[in-house]
């Protein structure tokens, strides 16, 4: 009888800590959204050491050659609808436009309630795409590129750093928060890699350079 006591009691607390966990885990801080999860870094390297190296084309571009920001759902757009994967406890508008929330830029490490102060960038720029191969694709595809949400190639960051990081690639520019550079050099091969545009050596060296200590 003692032991069934016991066991009793065990089973009793067991299912108490399951409920206080449940709890927790509904009345815990939500977290942040981010970007869809790179590649690997071994994929990565192996992405990297497929695609083509060649001089960038520096002419032509025009950036409303990419249709960006285009409807995605009812009244949201491509940015509203970054802003809201995100953010944090984002409140929207009838009109989508995010009116309260809280945004983590991982680029700097800063964080914002103002949606006026996050740009959603381009991990890959337009005119890095455009300089590496995209000044021959068809409209459509550069539409699809520009408003890509499945690839890691949007996110919402802090608005004066995605204006200094332009058009930059990881040779010349990189986030300042180191921890994020893994991240980030992953996103930008496999959106190289699935969009099939090529790399010139500065870039594939940095590239390489960033990987190997990933």
């Amino acid at each position: 009888m003692a032991k069934f006591y016991a066991r009793r009691r065990l089973s009793i607390l067991a299912a108490l800590t399951g409920l206080i966990a449940s709890v927790g885990l509904f009345n815990g801080p939500t977290a942040s959204a981010a970007l869809p999860t790179p590649v690997s870094a071994a994929t990565a390297r192996t992405y990297l050491a497929s695609l083509t190296v060649a001089t960038e084309d520096r002419t032509g571009y025009d950036r409303d050659l990419f249709n960006h920001w285009i409807t995605i759902s009812g009244t949201c757009n491509t940015r509203e609808t970054v802003l809201k994967r995100d953010g944090t406890n984002v409140v929207t508008s009838s009109a989508c436009a995010a009116t309260s929330g809280t945004w983590y830029s991982p680029y700097d490490g800063a964080t914002w309630t103002a949606a006026s102060d996050l740009d959603i960038d381009h991990l890959v720029p337009l005119a890095e795409a455009w300089d590496s191969g995209a000044d021959s694709w068809t409209s459509t595809k550069r539409q699809n590129f520009a408003n890509d949400l499945t690839r890691p190639q949007l996110i919402a960051v802090t608005d004066n750093v995605n204006q200094a990081k332009s058009d930059q690639d990881p040779a010349e520019w990189m986030p300042s928060v180191t921890s994020y550079r893994c991240t980030y050099v992953r996103a930008w091969v496999q959106v190289k890699y699935y969009y099939d545009l090529s790399v010139d050596s500065a870039e594939k060296s940095a590239l390489t350079s960033y990987l190997a200590s990933c």
